[in-house]
């Protein structure tokens, strides 16, 4: 009985170091149906060949320079299933491990290599998402608020520091970040963004708005028990009761 071909799968390597693409590269050449469609020096890189190749599989280094690996997976998202590659790192191992997300320990081998491969196909075929949500948590927890905010627009990525970020608006699946006048769309939730800020600086005023007290020129009520925030640039927030007493308590 013949055997039947593996599926055909789109590969990118993503490492800051020359020689851990090659050894990947490699590792890989000895796997039929298996295509390295580009390989990326950094995050920036990474982002772009997601948007212009639409990859079926990515092999991301997590400490990378410019973007890390998990700004990388924040930008793209559920785009394309990844396989992390790491050095010794206890805190990446550890969530990994307890999320079921694969990775190579560098420096590993041709057989650990495989055994990644094949997980990845069955998690393809599967459709399986990746715990992409509970990872950058996990993250965010480790390495504190967040001091810059990525939002990634076709091929390209913005780059917001978090202190010139004047509010956060929910809509519907979207959040939108206002910043310098500008406005970008990101596709995440508002409960999201607010545990991902510094609490000392961003407070939610309403279910609806995550606001940077920093703009904040005055508070005034309008009717009973409902306040409008006016920003510094003239720009009008509601303020709900529980959003005001949270409010209150950073002012």
């Amino acid at each position: 009985m013949p055997t039947s071909e593996p599926e055909s799968l789109r590969v990118v390597i993503v490492d800051d170091e020359p020689l851990a693409r090659a050894v990947v590269r490699e590792f890989l050449a000895s796997h039929p149906g298996v295509q390295v469609v580009a390989e990326c020096a950094n995050g920036f890189e990474a982002v772009r060949a997601v948007s212009e190749l639409s990859p079926d599989l990515m092999f991301l280094d997590v400490q990378m320079p410019k973007l890390s690996g998990f700004e990388v997976l924040d930008l793209i998202g559920r785009a394309v299933p990844v396989v992390f590659t790491t050095a010794y790192d206890e805190y990446a191992v550890h969530a990994f491990e307890v999320h079921a997300v694969d990775y190579l320990l560098k420096p590993f081998s041709a057989e650990r290599l495989a055994e990644a491969l094949s997980r990845a196909r069955s998690r393809l075929a599967s459709r399986e998402a990746m715990p992409i949500e509970a990872l950058m948590t996990e993250a965010r927890h480790r390495e504190g608020p967040l001091e810059r905010v990525l939002i990634r627009d076709g091929s390209q990525v913005h780059v917001l520091p978090a202190d010139r970020i004047d509010f956060v608006e929910a809509q519907d699946d979207y959040v939108s970040f206002k910043a310098e006048g500008k406005r970008y769309l990101k596709d995440q939730t508002l409960a999201a963004v607010e545990g991902s800020l510094d609490p000392a600086r961003f407070v939610r005023i309403h279910r609806s708005y995550l606001l940077n007290i920093e703009r904040i020129a005055r508070v005034e009520l309008y009717a009973k028990d409902s306040r409008v925030a006016i920003l510094r640039d003239g720009t009008r927030l509601p303020v709900s009761r529980a959003g005001y007493a949270r409010l209150a308590k950073l002012l």
